[in-house]
């Protein structure tokens, strides 16, 4: 948590959200380097019937460290999967923050799930706790993808819990996909983008899938047991999937999200990408406020001693100086559709406009640069070329 007070109280004019880590998966995905852990992973002091107790005494700390805020905007439970948590206690984290920060009237208040975490009965509970959203990790249609990602579902009962979740009355329905498997074929890629699609969702995010070092699917690349497809190949399902989603009424507003209207993207996405002020509640969760950047103990364990013990769970921070803060700016804002605002930008990275739109890489209206289909599949080449 920061030291001092100064740049939490003279925050109150930012937007603000709230992130909380739920670090428990049901398997351990391979592929996955997020906080997470299984129940067998975690001894005594951060188990699940005791992690929202945890979590909520951050909040409270939270709320005593900033001041003069207004309320929050957006709140987004993440992990892990945070429907592996009852209902009630995800309910119980949310009246938290609404009673610490006080929540605006239109609230944006999501949850991640996997298809097979959820029942009729606990949507209704989170829907009726003040929940708005939520976001289904359906990542593929295909049994044979699924189970090279360890994903745990059988996608024929996706369609069951899209209903409940719309039976519940969940405002915005949002679902997942990762393209570039080994073993993904084009063929079942279309298949996972059609079935997609046919669930009627607000909003979908499509991910390349991406190996990270220290996962045990990096592991597997590293000795050849499984091989990453190449570039071309992920581009073309980039392209493929855009073409789908455009044809059903699904607009990109950012290179990795399509949504069905500007009220169906995902507000607190948006917030991040904005460089708004957001505070992260849980262990290894990251927190921006007013130009400080922080983040908390990584280990549930750690992290549960800290709380209880009335301490922070913070373990680090840094302030983000103002030539950070521009470059991130425009690694931020090329990738929304809404473009990177020209105006504030330096001699050196003007110049490099030029170039971008010459390749067809990207337009120019109103003093915002747009990446074009082509540009969005060069999007870091692109942010390269105006931060050099």
């Amino acid at each position: 948590m920061p030291t001092t007070e100064g740049p939490l109280s003279q925050s109150g004019e930012r937007s603000f959200g709230v992130y909380v880590h739920v670090p428990f998966c049901s398997v351990r995905c391979g592929y996955c380097d997020f906080n997470t852990y299984t129940a067998d992973e975690l001894g005594e002091g951060a188990t699940r019937a005791s992690y929202a107790d945890t979590a909520i005494l951050e909040v409270r700390q939270a709320g005593r460290a900033r001041a003069a805020a207004p309320p929050v905007e957006t709140v987004f439970f993440g992990g892990g999967t945070p429907t592996q948590l009852p209902s009630h206690d995800l309910v119980r984290v949310l009246d938290a923050i609404r009673d610490t920060f006080g929540l605006t009237d239109d609230v944006e208040v999501t949850t991640e799930a996997n298809p097979d975490s959820v029942t009729p009965e606990s949507l209704a509970i989170l829907k009726a706790g003040g929940f708005t959203r939520i976001s289904f990790g359906v990542q593929s249609a295909v049994p044979h993808v699924l189970a090279t990602l360890d994903r745990t579902h059988d996608p024929a009962g996706v369609p069951q819990a899209v209903r409940w979740a719309r039976e519940a009355g969940f405002e915005q329905l949002s679902v997942d996909l990762i393209y570039g498997t080994p073993g993904e074929s084009m063929a079942d890629w279309r298949a996972s983008v059609e079935q997609a699609i046919a669930l009627e969702p607000d909003h979908i995010s499509a991910y390349a899938l991406i190996v990270e070092n220290g996962t045990a699917f990096a592991r597997k690349v590293r000795r050849g047991e499984v091989l990453m497809p190449d570039d071309d190949e992920t581009a073309d399902k980039y392209l493929l999937a855009d073409e789908l989603f455009a044809a059903a009424g699904l607009e990109w507003y950012e290179l990795s999200n399509w949504a069905r209207d500007e009220a169906a993207q995902c507000r607190h996405n948006v917030l991040y990408w904005r460089s708004a002020d957001w505070w992260g509640i849980g262990p290894g969760a990251h927190s921006h406020v007013n130009g400080e950047r922080w983040w908390n103990v990584k280990h549930p364990v750690a992290y549960a001693q800290r709380l209880t013990g009335g301490e922070s769970p913070r373990h680090d921070g840094e302030i983000i100086d103002g030539s950070t803060a521009e470059v991130e700016r425009i690694m931020l804002e090329t990738r929304l559709r809404s473009g990177l605002d020209l105006s504030s930008l330096g001699a050196d990275a003007r110049s490099a406009v030029a170039g971008i739109v010459r390749r067809e890489l990207a337009t120019v209206a109103d003093d915002r640069l747009v990446l074009t289909r082509s540009g969005r599949l060069l999007a870091d080449a692109v942010v390269r070329d105006l931060v050099d």
